[in-house]
C-alpha cells in the first residue's frame, strides 16, 4: 500500500493550479494540457486504492491522521482538529467515479477560449474541493472542502456561463451557502458534545473532537450534552438530535437537490457552460447523497429511523415531481436537469428505506447517475456547439446527418429510463426494492416510485422520436449545415462513457461488492 496516497489524490491538482499560475499567457495552449495530465492522474491513482482495498475488512482502509490544531480552552477543555482521511465501500465507489468524470470534464473544456488560465485553475481547484469531500473523515476538515467548493463553481458559472449566468451562480451559491449554515450549526453541536476516548484518557481532560468515526458512537458523548443520545436538550418540547437531523438532511438535499429545494438547479445547468453542467450533476450532486450516508444517518440513527416515512416520502415527491417537469420541457438541457431531479429522487428512497438492497442501490445509482448525466449533457453540448440552439422542436431527422451522434444519444437515453442491461436498471431496481422490503415503509410508497420510471420512459422516447426521426428539418433552415456528426474529441469523450454504462449494467456486482460491507455496518447502527 502507498503511503499517504489519499493525500496525494486529493492535493496533487493544487500543483497543476500552481503551474497554470505561474506560466504567462504567452503560454496560454499548455494550459489545457497542464489541467488534462493532473486529472488524468486522478485514474490510475483511483486505480492502485481499488486494488489494494479490501471489501471486507471492517471499518476505515488507509487512514490517514496527523495532529492539526490543538489547543486549550481551560474548563470547557481540549481543542483537537485533526487531519484524517480514509476510505471505505460507501466513497470508493464515488472517488473513482469522480477520477472518470474529471477527466471527461476537462476534456470538453478544450472549447475555453476566453480566461483560460482562471477557467483551468478554477476546475483543479474544484477537484481537489470534490475529492477532499469524499475522503475527509474529520466533521472540520469535510466542511473546509465542502465550503471550497462554493468558490470555483461560482465563478466557474458566473464568467464562463449562459445571458442569465450572474443569476443562476448566485443563486447556486445562496442554496448552497444556506445548506452549509445549517450543516455548520450541528457540527459545532457535535463538536461540544463528543469527546476523543484516547486523547482525553491520555490528557485526563476532555478533548471534544470533529472525528466522525466518534461521532458516530454514542460512547462518546458526553452525558447531558446538547445532542446527547441519553440526557439531550429540548428545543421547543423537540429533541435537540431531531432537529439536528432535519438541519444536516436540508443541508445535504439542497446539493442532492430534492424538491422542494431543487430550485436552483435548472438554472445552474442551464446557463453553465458544458464541461460545469458535466462536474455538477456527473460528481457535485453525489455530495448530497454522500453527505446523508457518510454524517446525517450514522450519527442520528434514531432520528432517521423514527422519520424514514417522510425522508421516502420527499424521496418520491422528487421522483414524480421532476418527471412531470422534465416532460414539460422543450430546451433539451433542463429537460435532463429536471430528469437529474427525478433520478436522485431514487437515492433518497433507496437511503431512507434502510435497508441493505436500498442502501446499496442508492450508492450504485449514484455512480450509475454520474456516468448517464455526464453523457447527456455532453450530448447536449455537442448539438449546441454546431447550432447554439437546444429547443427540441426546432429539429427532425436528425438520424440522417448525425447517425453515430443518435445512436450513443439512444444508449444514454435508454440506460437513462432504465433498460435492463445498463446501469440506470440495476440502480432503480435495487432502490426500489429497498423500499418495497422496508419494514419501516407503507408498500405504496415504493409503487409510486416506480411511476418515475413511467415518466422517464415517457419523457426520453418522445424526445427521442421528435428530434431523431421522421424526415431532416431544422427551424432555422441554416442550422442544417452545421449539423454534422461527432467529431474525433467528442467520440473520446462519449464513447467511454457508453461503455462504463454497459459494463456496470452487466456486471453489477463490481461495485456491490465494494459498498456492501459498509453498508452491512452502517445498517447495525439501526435497531
Amino acid at each position: 500500500m502507498v503511503p499517504y496516497i489519499l493525500s496525494f489524490l486529493t492535493f496533487h491538482p493544487l500543483v497543476g493550479t500552481l503551474l497554470i499560475a505561474l506560466l504567462p499567457e504567452s503560454r496560454k495552449a499548455a494550459f489545457k494540457w497542464i489541467a488534462l495530465f493532473f486529472c488524468a492522474c486522478q485514474i490510475p491513482v483511483s486505480g492502485v486504492i481499488w486494488y489494494f482495498f479490501s471489501a471486507n475488512a471492517p471499518g476505515f482502509q488507509m487512514v490517514e491522521k496527523l495532529d492539526w490544531i490543538t489547543f486549550s480552552l481551560g474548563r470547557i477543555g481540549t481543542v483537537s482538529i485533526d487531519y484524517v482521511l480514509g476510505i471505505d465501500g460507501i466513497n470508493l465507489p464515488l472517488l473513482l467515479l469522480t477520477s472518470v468524470v474529471m477527466v471527461i470534464g476537462v476534456v470538453s473544456s478544450w472549447g475555453i477560449k476566453k480566461k483560460e488560465k482562471a477557467y483551468f485553475s478554477l476546475y483543479l481547484l474544484l477537484t481537489t474541493s470534490i475529492t477532499g469531500c469524499f475522503v475527509a473523515l474529520d466533521f472540520f476538515l469535510f466542511f473546509l472542502f465542502f465550503e471550497f467548493m462554493l468558490l470555483p463553481m461560482y465563478f466557474l458559472i458566473g464568467l464562463w456561463g449562459g445571458p442569465r449566468r450572474e443569476y443562476a451562480s448566485i443563486k447556486f451559491f445562496l442554496y448552497t451557502l444556506v445548506g452549509s449554515i445549517l450543516i455548520l450549526i450541528v457540527m459545532i453541536g457535535l463538536y461540544i458534545s463528543v469527546v476523543d476516548p484516547v486523547d482525553s484518557q491520555l490528557t485526563q481532560t476532555y478533548v471534544h473532537t470533529f472525528d466522525l468515526r466518534y461521532m458516530a458512537d454514542f460512547k462518546n458523548y458526553l452525558s447531558n450534552s446538547i445532542l446527547s443520545p441519553d440526557g439531550g436538550v429540548l428545543i421547543f418540547g423537540i429533541p435537540a438530535r431531531a432537529i439536528a437531523f432535519w438541519l444536516l438532511f436540508i443541508g445535504f438535499a439542497i446539493k442532492l437537490p430534492i424538491v422542494p429545494l431543487h430550485t436552483w438547479l435548472p438554472d445552474a445547468h442551464v446557463e453553465a457552460p458544458t464541461p460545469v453542467s458535466v462536474v455538477l450533476a456527473g460528481v457535485l450532486l453525489k455530495i448530497g447523497g454522500y453527505g446523508l450516508l457518510r454524517i446525517a444517518y450514522p450519527i442520528f440513527p434514531d432520528a432517521a429511523q423514527e422519520y424514514v416515512f417522510v425522508l421516502a416520502l420527499l424521496g418520491v415527491i422528487s421522483i414524480i415531481y421532476g418527471g412531470f417537469n422534465a416532460l414539460a420541457q422543450n430546451d433539451l438541457k433542463k429537460m435532463i436537469a429536471y430528469s437529474s431531479v427525478s433520478h436522485m429522487g431514487f437515492v433518497v428512497l433507496g437511503i431512507a428505506s434502510l435497508t441493505a438492497e436500498g442502501i446499496n442501490g442508492a450508492i450504485y445509482q449514484m455512480v450509475s447517475h454520474g456516468v448517464l448525466s455526464a453523457m447527456l449533457f455532453l450530448l447536449v453540448g455537442v448539438l449546441y456547439d454546431r447550432t447554439h440552439n437546444r429547443l427540441i422542436d426546432s429539429y427532425r431527422g436528425l438520424i440522417g446527418p448525425m447517425p453515430f451522434y443518435t445512436i450513443i444519444t439512444g444508449i444514454a437515453f435508454f440506460a437513462s429510463l432504465g433498460m435492463p442491461g445498463f446501469s440506470g436498471f440495476v440502480g432503480e431496481l435495487f432502490s426500489l426494492m429497498g423500499g418495497f422490503q422496508s419494514q419501516w415503509l407503507p408498500t405504496w410508497v415504493a409503487a409510486l416510485g416506480t411511476l418515475g420510471i413511467i415518466l422517464a420512459a415517457a419523457y426520453f422516447l418522445w424526445t427521442l422520436q421528435r428530434m431523431f426521426l421522421g424526415k431532416l428539418w431544422a427551424k432555422n433552415k441554416a442550422d442544417l449545415a452545421q449539423l454534422t456528426d461527432l467529431n474525433l474529441q467528442e467520440k473520446l469523450m462519449l464513447i467511454p462513457l457508453a461503455i462504463l454504462t454497459f459494463l456496470l449494467g452487466i456486471f453489477p456486482h463490481t461495485l456491490f461488492s465494494i459498498s456492501d460491507k459498509a453498508v452491512e455496518n452502517l445498517l447495525k447502527l439501526f435497531p
